[in-house]
C-alpha cells in the first residue's frame, strides 16, 4: 500500500493533492492535523471522497473511525509540501 502524507491547508487544497496522488498509485492519505481534529479538520477529511471509496484517509495522530492513528506506521513515503 502506497502512502502519502497530506499537508495543504484548504480543503480544495487537500482533495486536489488527494486526486494528484491517487492517480499515481497512492491507496493511503493521511492529513496533518491544524485545527485538533475539529471543524477545519474535519472538512478537510472530507477528501476521501476524491481518493476513492478503496483508499484509506485518516487524521495524523488521531483515532477513530475515520481517522486513525498512524504513529508507527512508515507514513511518509510521499510527502506533499504544505500550502499555506
Amino acid at each position: 500500500m502506497t502512502s502519502a502524507f497530506i499537508a495543504a491547508r484548504r480543503p480544495a487544497d487537500v482533495a486536489r493533492e488527494v486526486e494528484r496522488q491517487r492517480k499515481s498509485g497512492c491507496t493511503r492519505f493521511v492529513l496533518r492535523p491544524f485545527d485538533d481534529g475539529a471543524m477545519l479538520d474535519q472538512e478537510r477529511l472530507a477528501a476521501r471522497y476524491a481518493a476513492g471509496l478503496q483508499a484509506e484517509v485518516e487524521l495524523e495522530g488521531h483515532s477513530s473511525p475515520a481517522a486513525k492513528s498512524v504513529e508507527g506506521s512508515g507514513v511518509g513515503a510521499t510527502h506533499v509540501a504544505a500550502v499555506r
